[in-house]
């Protein structure tokens, strides 16, 4: 598939790797109506290219995990450009965002871990996007990915058994196990202390650079800018430039 219509997707690795992974000109969004209307994005103009580290900062409510639920069709884009992998997602039919939210990896806040699930099965949860892999390749990626984080002695425990920071390691894990092409991370490290999130975040970083994962981090954490290729930095809905 080559074309960048609603009514296809480009997927193929080629073409991912070879082209943007998170195109953007002058993006805006609102909130409320009429006298409550309130404009959180201003004018958003970005790019982001497989491999790339890109850092997001700013105070809170100055829009960036709005930005990140736009990238990851999420909400429905109202104003100006917005392409992923080479798709438009701006007047997109609901089809086209399953099919790109298949090759994103979100990391919110919240860690969303389903109660009723062991780490290992919720982690498994993301290795089922693969397509054509046996349950025991699903599985096996998971615990791979639960090592990798740092729970290989916490695999067979619910979430209630787990401490805040274990619950949002285990929700990385998950995100990183459907191999993405395009990592959105809010805040990934809040909850982690200080050795535990520059473990993660170098993690983010390896998988972006030896599979072509493009990564937008959000971020208020000084003890990782580092890590990125770039950094960027939002107020008041806009980007501003970086010292």
């Amino acid at each position: 598939m080559t074309s960048i219509s609603n009514n296809e997707f480009i997927k193929e690795d080629s073409l991912i790797s070879t082209r943007p992974a998170v195109q953007i000109h002058r993006l805006s969004h609102s909130f409320g109506r009429g006298a409550t209307r309130r404009k959180v994005l201003q004018s958003i103009s970005m790019k982001i290219n497989p491999g790339e580290v890109v850092i997001l900062t700013g105070p809170s409510g100055c829009g960036k995990t709005t930005l990140l639920t736009l990238i990851g069709a999420l909400r429905s884009v109202e104003e100006g450009d917005l392409f992923v992998f080479g798709n438009q997602l701006r007047g997109a039919r609901r089809r086209l965002k399953q099919l790109i939210r298949m090759h994103i990896g979100m990391i919110f806040q919240g860690h969303n871990l389903l109660r009723c699930l062991t780490a290992e099965q919720n982690v498994q949860m993301g290795a089922d996007l693969i397509d054509g892999s046996s349950y025991r390749v699903r599985r096996d990626q998971a615990r791979e990915w639960l090592r990798a984080v740092g729970l290989d002695d916490q695999m067979s425990k619910f979430p209630h058994d787990l401490s805040g920071g274990q619950k949002q390691r285990v929700a990385i894990a998950r995100a990183l196990a459907a191999r993405p092409q395009l990592l959105l991370a809010d805040e990934p490290t809040a909850a982690l202390d200080s050795v535990t999130g520059r473990e993660v975040v170098s993690l983010l970083k390896r998988l972006a650079k030896e599979q072509a994962c493009a990564v937008l981090m959000v971020t208020h954490d000084p003890r990782i800018l580092d890590v990125g290729d770039r950094l960027m930095q939002m107020e008041d809905g806009r980007l501003v430039p970086s010292f």
